[in-house]
């Protein structure tokens, strides 16, 4: 097999990898690192569908409604133009929502963060760095 790179044929390898020559039933067994068996882990996954389950809903739910305001104010001008109270419109009404929104979402998160994602990753975290 002349002219083939030793790379090709082994991607597992990297150049300078120490390559175990003996027979299959004779190799010595091949540890992943750490971050590979805490990212495989049952817990790691817990702690990342407890992330995704709040994160992508509520980011859909915003962007939705974020475009939703976009939209009114590009489409329906009659609607957001509507006085409510005063010279205050609903345009402006919607508009302010948005940045309470915002705020509401940062703080909800900062406590689900707090309550359900730190502790479960001060706990991988705390046994990766015991095993290090």
């Amino acid at each position: 097999m002349r002219g083939l790179n030793h790379t090709y044929l082994c991607p597992q390898t990297h150049p300078g990898d120490a390559v175990d020559t003996a027979p299959p039933d004779q190799q010595r067994p091949q540890h992943d690192p750490p971050y590979v068996q805490v990212q495989s882990s049952g817990e790691f996954g817990e702690l990342r569908h407890a992330h995704r389950s709040f994160a992508f809903p509520l980011t859909a739910a915003f962007v939705s409604w974020y475009l939703l305001y976009v939209l009114l104010s590009s489409y329906a001008g009659g609607f957001m133009g509507t006085k409510v109270v005063g010279n205050i419109n609903v345009a402006l009404v919607f508009g302010l929502a948005q940045f309470l929104t915002t705020f509401l979402i940062a703080w909800w998160y900062a406590r689900h963060a707090a309550t359900k994602l730190d502790p479960r990753s001060q706990a991988i975290r705390s046994r990766l760095e015991g095993e290090a």
